[in-house]
């Protein structure tokens, strides 16, 4: 390999590190928005909770919980799929003891949890 193709080599892991790094940058800002809005839900959740105590009137507060709450589910949904893209552009993936690991790998190295071949249900 030359010295210019070791160069175009270079700058086109670099490029390709600059994009991924781009693209992680974004999904972590949606998170990161996600995640202020279930504290503010939270937050509404609390003070819905104080003025039902404050009137007595519990009905109408467990309406305001119930919505702010299937809110907060469908936030965390929303993450959590944020969080797989994120792996897959990184190429990691995470176990079920929770170590997240390279994407080519076939076993845990901390529980020895086997994966699936995902190659071999692709070419399926």
């Amino acid at each position: 390999m030359s010295f210019f193709d070791k160069m175009k080599q270079g700058a086109s892991d670099a490029a390709k590190k600059a994009q991924q790094t781009v693209e992680i940058t974004k999904l972590k800002t949606q998170i990161s928005l996600k995640e202020r809005e279930i504290e503010k839900s939270c937050t509404y959740i609390g003070e819905a909770v104080f003025r039902s105590y404050a009137n007595g009137d519990w009905k109408q507060a467990g309406k305001d919980i119930e919505g702010y709450c299937l809110h907060i589910t469908g936030l965390r949904r929303d993450i959590s799929v944020l969080e797989v893209k994120m792996k897959e552009i990184k190429n990691e993936k995470v176990c079920s003891c929770g170590k997240v690991v390279a994407l080519d790998v076939r076993f845990c190295p901390t529980c020895g949890n086997p994966f699936e071949d995902e190659r071999y249900f692709d070419e399926v």
